[in-house]
C-alpha cells in the first residue's frame, strides 16, 4: 500500500473530495484506485474562518510498486509501513517461575496482556480494588468526603486515567508502532473505532471502566491471575537479584523477574524501594493549579463560527510561557467539556485533577496550569520531593476548609492579588466542593509569581483566558512521578537484576498512552530474560 500524508480538505468537505484528492495526488484514474483508508485525521484551526482537515491515508492502487518508483524520493508519499505487532518470544513449554506485574494500570494492563498473549501467564497484584468498586468508592469520596486510601483516583484497577479524559496520543517516538498495538487492543475491548485514525483520540471515564473489565477477562482467559486488594510491603533481594515479594497479608511470592508498574503516587512503594537501596533519583515535576472557562469560551476562541462542529468536537488547547524568573508554566491535561475531580490518596490532603467523558458535554472546560519544579527546590535523597508535594497537599487541605473541600479563587482576584469573596460567571465543578480564598498562599513566591506572569500571557493566544470570572482551584501535585527509577537498556533497575521499573511512577511515561506503550516494552524484557534464564 501507498501512504499519503498532509492531504489537506476544507472542514466542510464531501465524501467525493478525498477521492479525488488521492487521484490528483497520485497522477492516476479512478479506475487504478482499488480502495484506501483513513490512518490519521487532524485539523488546522489556526485560521478560524478556513478551518482544514489533515489527512494521513493508506492507499492501495493496481500498481502500487510503479508509483512508489514514480515518486521515489517524496516526503509525502512512501511506502506504508508495517504496523503489525510482533511478538518478540513464547513462553518455555515449562515455566519454571511466572512472572509478576505489580500493579494495573495502564502500563500494568498492557504487560501484563502482551506476556499472556506470549504464553507466561502472568501474576498481576493490583493493591486497590476491581474498577467498578473503585468507582463507588471514588464517587462515594467526592459525594461523601469518606476517602478509601487504597481505593480512589490513584489506586485501582485501570490506574489513574481511569478518571481522566481518556486521552489516547502521546508525543514520545514510536518506530516499532507499539501504540498501534495499544489503540488495536483497546478497540477489541469495545473502545470507538475511531480512535484508530482521530488525531487526538479520547475514550471518557464511562467507556474505560467497560475496556478494562474485558481486557482483564481476556488476561485470565490466555492463563493469567489477577489479585486486587494485594499491596506489595516488601521486596527480596539476593546478592542484587531479585527473588521475591511480601504481600500487606504476609503472603509470599517468588519470582526473579518482577515488572514495576506501580504509578506516579506510590509513595509508600518508593519508600519501600529506597528503604532497600534500589537505586532511584529525584527527577522534575510540576505543580499548579486547575483552571476552568466555559467551554463556549474556549470553543470560540479556537473555532470561531465553526464552533460546534462535529468533527471539530469540543475545543481543546496546549499552552506554554517562558517566565522571567526562568521558571516555565504550561498548560497540562486539558479537559474539553469536563470537570475538576478530587484526587488525594493520602488522609489530610488535597489534589486536584480533571476528568471527561467520551461526549465531553459538561458546561466547563479544564486545565492544569502548572510551574516546573527542579530537584535543586527541594534538595535533599531522592524522595524529598514526595516531602515537597505532601506539604504542599497538606496546605491545600487547611485553606480549603479543612474537610477535603479545595481552595478556589477568580482569576481576576488571584491576578490582583486580592481574596475572592462571591463567585462569577464559572460555576466550579470540584467535588466534593470549594471554598474561596486567597490562592497566593498555596505555593511557593517564585510559582505565584509565575502563573501571575502566565495567565496573561495565554490571554493573548487564547482570549478570555484570562477572564475576570474563570476560576482556579488548588492543588495540583500529581502531574509526574518525583521520582525516577533508573534503569539500563535491558529495562532492568540498574542495581537490582529482575526488576524491570516502568511507566509514570518509574518516570518512564506521562498519560495512558506512553504509560502502555511502556508495558509493551517491559514484557518483551522480561520475556527475553525469562527465557535466557531458563
Amino acid at each position: 500500500m501507498i501512504r499519503l500524508t498532509n492531504i489537506k480538505l476544507p472542514l466542510d468537505h464531501d465524501d467525493a473530495a478525498l477521492t479525488s484528492a488521492i487521484l490528483t495526488t497520485l497522477e492516476i484514474s479512478a479506475d487504478q484506485l482499488q480502495s484506501f483508508e483513513v490512518h490519521r485525521r487532524g485539523y488546522d484551526a489556526r485560521k478560524k474562518s478556513s478551518i482544514v482537515l489533515i489527512y494521513t491515508l493508506d492507499v492501495q492502487t493496481c500498481q502500487d510498486a510503479a508509483l512508489l518508483e514514480k515518486f521515489a524520493g517524496h516526503q509525502l508519499i512512501k511506502a506504508t509501513p508495517d504496523m503489525t505487532y510482533q511478538y518478540v518470544a513464547q513462553a518455555p513449554a515449562v515455566l519454571a517461575e511466572r512472572p509478576v506485574v505489580i500493579g494495573f494500570g495502564p502500563c500494568g494492563l498492557l504487560a501484563g496482556l502482551v506476556l499472556a498473549q506470549m504464553g507466561y501467564r502472568p501474576i498481576i497484584l493490583e493493591r486497590g480494588k476491581e474498577v467498578r468498586e473503585r468507582t463507588k468508592d471514588t464517587f462515594g469520596f467526592w459525594r461523601k468526603k469518606v476517602l478509601n486510601t487504597e481505593s480512589n483516583v490513584q489506586f485501582g484497577e485501570g490506574g489513574a486515567g481511569t478518571f481522566s479524559d481518556g486521552k489516547l496520543y502521546s508525543q514520545i517516538k514510536d518506530p516499532k508502532h507499539y501504540g498501534r498495538k495499544v489503540l488495536s487492543e483497546f478497540v477489541s475491548a469495545g473502545a470507538p473505532d475511531e480512535i484508530m485514525y482521530v488525531s487526538k483520540p479520547h475514550i471518557g471515564t464511562f467507556r474505560l471502566v467497560t475496556m478494562v473489565e474485558k481486557m482483564r477477562a481476556r488476561i485470565i482467559e490466555l492463563g493469567g491471575e489477577i489479585r486486587f486488594s494485594a499491596r506489595v510491603d516488601d521486596l527480596q533481594i539476593e546478592d542484587g537479584q531479585v527473588t521475591g515479594l511480601t504481600l500487606a497479608d504476609g503472603e509470599q511470592i517468588r519470582s526473579k523477574h518482577i515488572g514495576l508498574a506501580v504509578g506516579h503516587s506510590a509513595r509508600d512503594t518508593f519508600q519501600m524501594l529506597y528503604d532497600k537501596n534500589v537505586y532511584m533519583e529525584a527527577k522534575p515535576f510540576s505543580v499548579g493549579f486547575r483552571i476552568e472557562h466555559q467551554q463556549s469560551l474556549i470553543d470560540e476562541a479556537r473555532f470561531g463560527d465553526n464552533a460546534g462542529n462535529e468533527i471539530l468536537g469540543a475545543a481543546d488547547y496546549k499552552l506554554v510561557h517562558h517566565c522571567k524568573n526562568g521558571r516555565s508554566v504550561y498548560s497540562f491535561c486539558m479537559c474539553p467539556g469536563g470537570t475538576v475531580v478530587a484526587a488525594t490518596s493520602e488522609e489530610n490532603r488535597v489534589v486536584t485533577n480533571g476528568m471527561s467523558q467520551y461526549s465531553r458535554n459538561e458546561r466547563n472546560a479544564n486545565s492544569a496550569v502548572v510551574v516546573g519544579i527542579d530537584p535543586s527546590d527541594y534538595p535533599g535523597h531522592p524522595l524529598a520531593g514526595v516531602e515537597f508535594q505532601r506539604q504542599l497537599e497538606s496546605l491545600a487541605y487547611e485553606l480549603g476548609g479543612a474537610n477535603y473541600d479545595a481552595p478556589a479563587q477568580k482569576v481576576g482576584d488571584f491576578l490582583k492579588g486580592v481574596s475572592s469573596e462571591q463567585l462569577g460567571s464559572v460555576e466550579p465543578s470540584f467535588k466534593p466542593g470549594i471554598k474561596l480564598t486567597d490562592l497566593s498562599q498555596a505555593l511557593p513566591e517564585f510559582c505565584i509569581e509565575a502563573l501571575r506572569e502566565a495567565i496573561p500571557a495565554f490571554n493573548r493566544k487564547i482570549r478570555g483566558f484570562a477572564l475576570e470570572d474563570a476560576i482556579l482551584t488548588g492543588i495540583e501535585t500529581r502531574t509526574s512521578s518525583p521520582v525516577n527509577i533508573k534503569r539500563g537498556d535491558d529495562l532492568q533497575s540498574l542495581n537490582t537484576r529482575g526488576l524491570f521499573p516502568a511507566g509514570e511512577g518509574a518516570g518512564y511515561a506521562g498519560g495512558i498512552m506512553s504509560a502502555a506503550i511502556d508495558g509493551i516494552r517491559i514484557a518483551e524484557a522480561m520475556a527475553l530474560s525469562i527465557n535466557n534464564s531458563q
